[in-house]
């Protein structure tokens, strides 16, 4: 059981609900930035084709961030419903409140992310 009382893990909770559903509505927006780009020589130039494939490139690396932060976050929001958040998964001590609203998905204490 966390040292986290109910008013401190309701506020947690919202941050990273907040940030999962504004990395959703992200990836929505820019939906059309990772479609592939057309290879039709006559209506776009090779310079032109050059850059949109660079640009949906870093379109898709951006997704891909984005996804893997829901990962993080998902795996937060399970541990806050199990009851076993606010914990470092690797040494099991509690992780500072202070810490935790910087980033409501941390995993680890700060000396166990320093080694």
């Amino acid at each position: 059981m966390t040292v986290l009382d109910d008013k401190k893990q309701t506020t947690l909770k919202q941050l990273l609900v907040k940030e999962r559903d504004d990395l959703l509505a992200l990836s929505l927006e820019h939906k059309d930035d990772r479609a592939p780009v057309e290879l039709d020589q006559q209506s776009v130039g090779r310079l032109s084709r050059m850059d949109a494939l660079q640009l949906q490139s870093m379109a898709v690396a951006r997704e891909d961030r984005r996804r893997h932060r829901r990962d993080v976050i998902a795996a937060a929001l399970k541990r806050l419903d199990d009851d076993d958040y606010g914990y470092c998964l690797v040494c099991g001590e509690d992780i500072p409140y202070k810490r935790l609203m910087a980033d409501p998905a941390v995993t680890r204490c700060i000396d166990c992310q320093s080694n």
